[in-house]
């Protein structure tokens, strides 16, 4: 039996990285969805707030807009996180953009807790200077098929 070729074990370490940076990708954009409820009421309070409450009942209607703008900065932001995490996932596949990936990986650590582990292994990763010299290669390599 022949035995299969030996891996490297850091091009096993960054298909890891960018399949979690994936996951982790969707999982902020999941959550960044949250907020659609809160902007949802402050469309609400602005359409038809006054027309269904009676005068006196009614919150005023800049409470509405407060809601409406502050949702709509969150899910901005949590949309444009999980965007620039599956693009760093993307560039740890591509062995690409060696800075990017880590600034994403410190700001993966705030999203708690699955971020900050993906960031903290993402820096223990890219800190060997063998994947440096991956990244400063950027040699990819091909991904074959599972076997049958």
């Amino acid at each position: 039996m022949s035995e299969p070729p030996p891996t490297n074990p850091d091009n096993e370490h960054l298909k890891l990285l960018r399949l979690f940076h994936f996951v982790c990708a969707a999982m902020a954009a999941l959550v960044s969805c949250f907020p659609i409820i809160h902007l949802i009421v402050g469309i609400f309070f602005v359409a038809v707030g006054e027309s269904i409450l009676k005068k006196g009942d009614s919150p005023p209607m800049f409470i509405g807009w407060i809601f409406i703008v502050i949702a709509s900065v969150l899910i901005l932001m949590g949309w444009t996180f999980a965007a620039l995490l599956a693009w760093a996932g993307r560039c740890l596949g591509r062995r690409k953009h060696y800075t990017f990936c880590m600034v994403m990986a410190g700001a993966a650590c705030l999203f708690m807790p699955f971020g900050t582990a993906l960031g903290v292994f993402t820096i223990i990763v890219l800190i060997r200077p063998s994947v440096k010299a991956l990244f400063e290669k950027s040699v990819v390599p091909k991904l074959s098929a599972p076997n049958v």
